[in-house]
């Protein structure tokens, strides 16, 4: 390789290094690349005029153009990882985030106060062995009120009581008209015959009931819970047990109950059960008008005809149920004044619990 050969290599190899030590960008390395290295790029073309030399030259002149090469690449690779390193620690500083800054807690939702009231009545009666049944809102006349001794002229089937709907019933079920539930005792009735007469049963049935009603204490749509047990030697005395023991675990452990003589068709004999006020323990407040005591439910021996319409033997077994209002609960829990609050959704009131 001749004198001029070698000074070609060397000045292409000095002024590249040079240009791309002064690059001062990513683009502006690839530029110097594409100037040196691409394909009419100067190094690239005086490569091409290594085949035009003397062949005893050509060896030690490709040699040496690729020795340059190598060089311009290494230092292009070195300045590019460098420009790259000094970018992402700019922009490292640039998006720092402060830890020492208190976080910004997301907002997070709860349940409403009827679920949190419904929760706390299932974990109750759960924990005395009650299993939760559900069944259908739309019922038929049969599960509503006949089998639950609500015979046809009964007042509670009047039309300013009961929604009646255009559907018909489910094939292989009693035929008659459909409404939508007055309560959720039908879920019991549908209980004992999915049970075929194995005892004991233990079942609680919440769920929301429709009837003809609107005022501060009263909405078309509410919900309850009914409950039913069912077994050999069953008496009032047990019935008392549970419900008294409900209301300790609901109110507090010093609450009390006392049994009202009350009539329902389904049970007999039947009472309306009270509950030492929570808010006043008994000495009187607004609450409770001033009695010392508020109401919470209904309840009584399962009626004969319906452990009958049930599928079991009142000769053989007997049984208590009880049914309370959830609302009524929950706006005894809450000291809430119109149940239309728990169902209007405004976000004002359903935040405060």
């Amino acid at each position: 390789m001749g004198p001029g050969m070698e000074a070609l290599w060397e000045g292409l190899r000095e002024a590249a290094l040079a240009a791309t030590g002064q690059a001062p960008t990513a683009a502006a390395v690839e530029e110097v690349r594409v100037h040196y290295l691409g394909r009419r790029g100067e190094l690239t073309t005086a490569l091409r005029e290594v085949g035009r030399l003397p062949a005893a030259e050509r060896p030690a002149a490709g040699a040496a153009g690729n020795r340059v090469r190598e060089a311009i690449e290494a230092a292009l690779t070195a300045r590019a990882s460098e420009i790259a390193g000094r970018e992402l620690a700019q922009r490292l500083r640039d998006e720092a985030v402060d830890v020492t800054l208190p976080g910004r807690r997301p907002a997070v939702g709860h349940a409403h106060p009827l679920t949190s009231a419904r929760r706390d009545i299932e974990r109750i009666f759960a924990s005395m062995g009650f299993a939760v049944a559900d069944g259908p809102e739309i019922e038929s006349e049969w599960y509503n009120f006949e089998a639950l001794n609500i015979p046809a002229g009964h007042p509670a089937r009047d039309m300013h009581d009961s929604f009646y709907v255009d559907a018909d019933p489910d094939p292989g079920e009693p035929a008659g008209r459909m409404l939508l539930r007055t309560h959720t005792s039908p879920v019991q009735i549908r209980y004992l015959h999915a049970r075929g007469g194995a005892l004991p049963v233990r079942v609680i049935a919440p769920g929301r009931i429709y009837r003809r009603d609107d005022d501060a204490t009263h909405s078309p749509m509410f919900h309850q819970i009914e409950g039913l047990l069912v077994d050999r030697g069953v008496t009032f005395s047990h019935l008392k047990g549970v419900l008294a023991e409900f209301a300790r675990r609901l109110f507090g452990p010093e609450t009390a109950i006392r049994l009202r003589p009350s009539y329902f068709p389904f049970t007999e004999p039947s009472a309306e059960a009270d509950a030492s006020c929570a808010f006043c323990r008994g000495t009187g407040c607004a609450t409770c008008k001033g009695s010392g005591w508020i109401e919470i439910l209904g309840c009584g021996m399962v009626h004969p005809r319906v452990l009958q319409a049930g599928g079991y033997d009142p000769e053989e077994v007997s049984g208590f149920a009880f049914g309370m209002g959830i609302d009524r609960v929950a706006m005894l829990r809450y000291r809430i004044s119109d149940i239309r609050l728990l169902f209007e959704g405004d976000l004002r009131f359903v935040e405060q619990f």
